[in-house]
């Protein structure tokens, strides 16, 4: 339980760093924070996600990777971690709130466009296969990457 915990207070801690690095307009850092905050609380759920009998925190730790992982534009992963926190027996509110996190995606993924996804990704280093021949000026990219290793 002290691990679940120690995972879950850096994610918190992270998330909220996060925060603070995107309202003060740095996005990449702000990106970064989020990124680690989502690993750190999805590794927290991954050891409770087979203990059905741990609920509610089971299912709030999910959701609390799920709610990160959307924020990170990880979409499949978030939808994942809905899934496993549904196929227990989370109290009603919080299924409720999977729920509204489901919709969350689709709305995101359907809100974004594929260069908008595909630029973000590449900026932020994270390697992308696939045709990128409709951004329209690939310097950008050059530019956001030498941002991020500067």
């Amino acid at each position: 339980m002290n691990q679940i915990a120690a995972l879950h207070h850096e994610a918190m801690s992270l998330s909220d760093e996060a925060m603070a690095a995107e309202s003060s307009g740095d996005r990449l850092r702000s990106r970064e924070l989020f990124l680690r905050a989502f690993q750190r609380e999805r590794e927290a759920a991954g050891l409770v996600a087979e203990d059905l009998l741990f609920e509610p925190t089971r299912s709030v730790l999910h959701r609390s990777a799920a709610s990160l992982a959307i924020d990170c534009g990880e979409y499949r992963e978030a939808g994942r971690l809905i899934g496993v926190a549904l196929a227990g027996n989370p109290p009603g509110e919080i299924a409720e709130e999977l729920r509204d996190l489901l919709e969350a995606i689709r709305f995101r993924r359907h809100s974004t466009s594929p260069v908008q996804d595909r630029a973000t990704d590449i900026a932020a280093g994270k390697e992308r296969t696939g045709d990128t021949s409709t951004l329209e000026d690939l310097s950008v990219l050059a530019r956001l990457r030498e941002e991020d290793e500067g």
